[in-house]
This record gives C-alpha cells, sequence and structure tokens, in this order.
C-alpha cells in the first residue's frame, strides 16, 4: 500500500458507491465486505488503521462465556461462529488457546462445568475441543504458578486468541487487494448534502493540510466510540447513542505465567470477568470495565485501575506481580449502545446496531472485535439499499485474509505473525546486514521490520511501527522508547522527511509513552 498513489486516487472527481469513515476493525470489515462485492469503495481514518479500541482489546477471538452468563445465547452463537471462521481466514494470525477456569469453592467446578458444556455445544462444528473438569493435580500441572492454596481444580475449555493490530493492517490490505481505497491520517470535518441527502464528506489530509471533498452514493459512519461525532455532524441535536466503557490491562513478565494456558476468572469482587493470558512472550492481564464520560483516542489506565488487576492477579498466581513488574499498561474504550437505564457497562449488550438516518447516513455501532466480519456484512447489507446499488452477497464468510497462511514455517520465528508476506520480508532483511539485527535486546523484531512497515504497510509515524506495526509499545513500554530515535531515522530517511522531522517524533512518541509506564 503506497499511501501517495492512494491519496491522489481518493482526490479524483468520482463517486464512490460505499465511503468509510473509520479505520478500525469495524470499519476495515466494511470496506472490505463492500469492496469483495465489487462496489467501488474508499475508506478514510482520521489517524491509524486501528489507533484506537481495534488495537487494544484483551486479544481474545472468543464466544463470550459472561454473555452466556447475562443470558444473551444469540450473541453467544453467533460470536462462536465468527471466531471458527476467523480461524480459518486469517490462521496465521488466529489461533486456539486453552484457558483454565480455577475452583477455590466446592459449588465453581459443576456450576462453571455445565456452563462451559453448553458453551461447547453453541460451537458446534466450528468447536475447538470438548471442555472438561480437572483434578487438582491435573490443573497444577497445566499452570503450575497458580496460588494452590485452596485450590480444588478446575474447569478447561477453548477460546482464539489473536493479534488485533496485526489483523487490522491485514483487512486494510486485503481491503487494499480487493480494489478499496483505504487511507489513514484523513480526517473527516464535514458531511456533504445534496437535497437534504448525505452525498459525501469533506476531509483534511492531516500530513499536508489539504482539503478534500470526496463524493459517495452512500456514507458509513463506523467511527466506534467517536460516532456520536458523526452524528452530530449530521443533526446538531441528534442523541447520544455510545456509552463508552474502559477497560484497563498490565502486561507482566512470561514467567508469572509459563506454559501456554490462559487463566479465566468469570466473576471478580465486583462482577467483571478478569484473563490472564500468554501473548508474545508476556503475559496480559485484563480487563476492566468502568464508565467514561468522554471517549478519548489514547486513554490512560487509572492508578485504580491498576491496582485492581494486580491485586486480583496476586490472588491468582504464586508470585504476586508489583507495580515494578508491569512492563507496559494499556487501555481501550468499547463503544457500548446505550440503553436508556442507569445499569453499569458491563451488564450493557455487546450486541451491534446498524442505524440509517433521515438524510441517508448509515452508523454501526456496538459489536466486538469477535464479530466484525458479521457486523460490516449487515452493514454493508443496509449500505447497498440505501444507495440504491445492486445487491450482492457476502462472501467473506470464505474470503482469504492478506497473509492467509495455515501453517507458518517455524523458521520465520516472529515473521511467521506476517503470513504468506514473511518470504517476502526476509528477502528485505537480508538486503543489508544491519536490518537483520534486533532492533532492541529485550523486543523480538528486526531493525528491517521498520522498513517494511514503511514501504508495504503505510506506517507514518514512529508510534505507528512501535504501537501496531510491531507490538513494541506494549510489550516493553521502556525498550519502546530507547528504541524511538532508531525509528525515527529509519522513517525519515524512508518516508524522505525534512530536517528535525525525527526529532519531533521522537519527542511524541517519547510523551505518548509516559501513558503506557507505571512508576
Amino acid at each position: 500500500m503506497n499511501r501517495s498513489v492512494l491519496i491522489d486516487r481518493l482526490s479524483e472527481p468520482e463517486f464512490w458507491d460505499v465511503l468509510v469513515i473509520g479505520g478500525g476493525a469495524t470499519g476495515l470489515g466494511v470496506a472490505v465486505d463492500a469492496a469483495s462485492r465489487g462496489y467501488r469503495t474508499a475508506l478514510v481514518e482520521q489517524s491509524d488503521f486501528g489507533k484506537g479500541t481495534s488495537s487494544r482489546s484483551t486479544k481474545l477471538v472468543h464466544g463470550g462465556v459472561r454473555y452466556l452468563q447475562q443470558g444473551n445465547v444469540s450473541l453467544v452463537i453467533e460470536s462462536l461462529r465468527e471466531r471458527g471462521l476467523l480461524m480459518q481466514n486469517a490462521p496465521h494470525l488466529v489461533h486456539d488457546l486453552p484457558f483454565i477456569v480455577p475452583n477455590y469453592d466446592w459449588w465453581e467446578g459443576p456450576f462453571y462445568g455445565v456452563g462451559l458444556k453448553v458453551y461447547d455445544i453453541l460451537a458446534g462444528d466450528l468447536g475447538l475441543g470438548p471442555s472438561k473438569h480437572l483434578s487438582l493435580v491435573e490443573t497444577l500441572e497445566r499452570i503450575p504458578t497458580l496460588e494452590p492454596e485452596g485450590l480444588r481444580g478446575g474447569v478447561i475449555y477453548y477460546d482464539g486468541q489473536f493479534d488485533d493490530a496485526r489483523l487490522a493492517i491485514n483487512l486494510a490490505q486485503t481491503a487494499y487487494d480487493l480494489g478499496a481505497a483505504v487511507v489513514n491520517y484523513v480526517r473527516v470535518v464535514d458531511l456533504r448534502r445534496e437535497g437534504g441527502i448525505v452525498s459525501g464528506v469533506c476531509a483534511i489530509d492531516e500530513e499536508t493540510g489539504n482539503e478534500m471533498q470526496l463524493f459517495a452514493r452512500v456514507v458509513v459512519n463506523a467511527t466506534g466510540v467517536f460516532s456520536d461525532s458523526i452524528l452530530k455532524m449530521d443533526d446538531e441535536g441528534a442523541r447520544p447513542i455510545i456509552q463508552p466503557s474502559q477497560g484497563s490491562h498490565v502486561v507482566l513478565q512470561r514467567s508469572f505465567l509459563p506454559g501456554d494456558h490462559a487463566i479465566m476468572v468469570p466473576r471478580t469482587d465486583d462482577g467483571r470477568v478478569l484473563f490472564a493470558v500468554p501473548w508474545h512472550d508476556r503475559v496480559i492481564v485484563g480487563t476492566t470495565d468502568v464508565a467514561v464520560t468522554e471517549p478519548e483516542l489514547e486513554p490512560i489506565p487509572t492508578g485504580e485501575e491498576i491496582d485492581f488487576l494486580l491485586e486480583h492477579a496476586a490472588r491468582y498466581l504464586t508470585k504476586d506481580p508489583t507495580r515494578s513488574d508491569v512492563l507496559s499498561v494499556f487501555a481501550g474504550h468499547r463503544p457500548l449502545v446505550r440503553t436508556g437505564d442507569d445499569r453499569g457497562t458491563a451488564a450493557l449488550s455487546r450486541d451491534h446496531v446498524v442505524m440509517v438516518s433521515v438524510s441517508g447516513l448509515v452508523t454501526i455501532v456496538g459489536g466486538k472485535w469477535t464479530t466484525y466480519r458479521k457486523m460490516a456484512q449487515d452493514t454493508v447489507d443496509q449500505a447497498v439499499i440505501v444507495a440504491g446499488l445492486k445487491e450482492k452477497p457476502s462472501e467473506t464468510h470464505t474470503l482469504r485474509l492478506h497473509g492467509w497462511l495455515v501453517h507458518a514455517d517455524e523458521s520465520e520465528g516472529s515473521l511467521g505473525f506476517y503470513g504468506s508476506d514473511a518470504p517476502a520480508l526476509r528477502s528485505l532483511l537480508s538486503e543489508r546486514e544491519e536490518w537483520n539485527d534486533l532492533l532492541h535486546p529485550k523486543l523480538p523484531y528486526r531493525v528491517g521490520e521498520i522498513i517494511w512497515a514503511a514501504r508495504h504497510e503505510m506506517a507514518r509515524t514512529v508510534e505507528d511501527v512501535l504501537s501496531r506495526r510491531t507490538r513494541a509499545l506494549l510489550l516493553d513500554a521502556r525498550a519502546a522508547v530507547a528504541t524511538a530515535s532508531t525509528v525515527a531515522e529509519l522513517l525519515a530517511e524512508e518516508l524522505d522527511r525534512p530536517a528535525g522531522w525525527a526529532d519531533r517524533q521522537v519527542a511524541a512518541f517519547n510523551e505518548l509513552a509516559r501513558g503506557y509506564l507505571v512508576s
């Protein structure tokens, strides 16, 4: 993907069939679905692909055990089906992961065992493996660092895991491969209208400051927690529909949870779900569910959330993590749909809703990463009706995403996450000896991956590279800061940036990274 080429194409005076605002999971999914049906499709994102919620998840592709507890069986069935499809369509990024629910009270084994058997049944042919009871010995064999005092055993079940930001990039590449124009750092400032009907957007290229007028038969608002801002462009009196909820995570060394099993605590003191999940040779502990007043592009975990996670992790691990053990912290805002009552955000539905305004603006809200494909399908089905386009069925349930590869070559190591792009990346690394060097001894990334990100994945900033093309900022915030200067210099040369650009990038990244550090 070449941004300069795509900007020129985006600016051509033509009508797009479908114009998507928002480059997170939902918007990128809509672009893929629309383009795969043959519609002329464009997508603009105010920042980078996956910058917001879509790169800040708990890294799980799951049916949602807690939704089963809430009685939302239809959402669980849909999620389990989409989980299975995603594992088929992006096997280089999505894999199964065994979870153990530890039992410390006599009733927990039978209670959760029955519930997870129902989970297995609902998954049907797309199930990943049967759940079963584990004895005390079997539980500790799988998770030797699990707190043994009072432990009676556990229940094992299977769900999916993925790299969210990498999947977002692959979706952008897939949309591009299908002919869509997907461009980051293009901010929508207003909606165009003809006869009271939305006919496009007014936007600004954030890199040049140039104004752009884009025309479309239908505009899709897929901006997640920022959906209300686009709805207010359409109607100043529009009622807010989003209730943002903040979920926070702490990242620890792998020694806290060795092996390949995750821990799921279905009910903490305040009724929330807690996960401890192995990921990229680290452990992620999350998540909280706290209502917030205003959505933010760069939310920061509060001290109370960090303490909550560390306190609960200590209850279930033999080695109690402290603030000095935290490698990084991160938070995301979930775009939950308001219900009109005062229930806590943990009780709000994760179902998605497709709305059509009087002006013809199509808005997709709610949902979660696991169901992004179905959300996109439903949105495009509605958009086609609004635009008066020839109806064509969605085929994304069998569409292999960019990078698709069933079995990654083990010799590729961490490059396996690039899927079918890994051999080409390996070739690039061999062009210069220093490109094959590690970016930092505490990180798994090679110097040449920065070059690859700029040339092929539309990375424009140090943050793009260290937060989303690689996951350095999440894996070890201090190590990421230490590499910022090197990354900035490589990008400045690759993108032909003016003098002083690299220094400004380093300063901006260091300021950003402060929110990922715990003192």
